[in-house]
């Protein structure tokens, strides 16, 4: 007697978001200015103006990048604009921040542009555990992006998820 193995998840109508599939490649690069400034804290205009013309910016051609400075430097908005500025024709993204901040801000564009029509009114899983470096906020975005069109949110697998959300009838 045997009887047929039945995959009840997959005949099922429920939906599984794994933001992992959304990771864009790409290097991520932490981009730390204080060894452009006088002594690690002072940013001298001239000086200052001087690194930016005189680096290779190509060599950041794909890539994602975080303008930070890592001393208690004070640094003026000019400057990290004008870095913005020099890589833009490289960089996929540019930030000030860190790298968290980077994925975050790089979630909050997919996020922003995916289309859920495929969740309208049925129940959806938000897959966690992700190799890659996706953002704890990413997940909160997704979450409230779908919770608008969801019969019902869960996080994790399948066969081991967490409630989260189920929309009144």
């Amino acid at each position: 007697m045997a009887d047929e193995i039945i995959n009840r998840v997959a005949n099922s109508k429920l939906v599984t978001l794994d933001l992992e599939d959304f990771y864009p490649e790409g290097k991520r690069v932490l981009f730390d200015i204080k060894d452009w400034l006088f002594e690690g804290f002072v940013l001298r205009e001239k000086d200052f103006r001087t690194q930016v013309s005189e680096h290779n910016w190509a060599q950041y051609q794909g890539n994602y990048v975080a303008l930070t400075c890592s001393s208690d430097a004070i640094i003026p908005g000019w400057a990290y604009m004008l870095l913005s500025l020099n890589l833009e024709s490289y960089a996929k993204k540019t930030i000030v921040g860190d790298l968290e901040v980077l994925e975050t801000s790089i979630y909050q564009d997919i996020i922003n542009d995916l289309d859920v029509s495929e969740c309208v009114g049925k129940p959806v899983i938000i897959k966690g555990c992700s190799k890659k470096p996706v953002p704890q906020n990413a997940y909160i975005m997704l979450a409230n992006k779908v919770k608008i069109v969801a019969k019902s949110i869960m996080y994790g697998e399948a066969c081991s998820s967490v409630p989260l959300f189920k929309k009144k009838s």
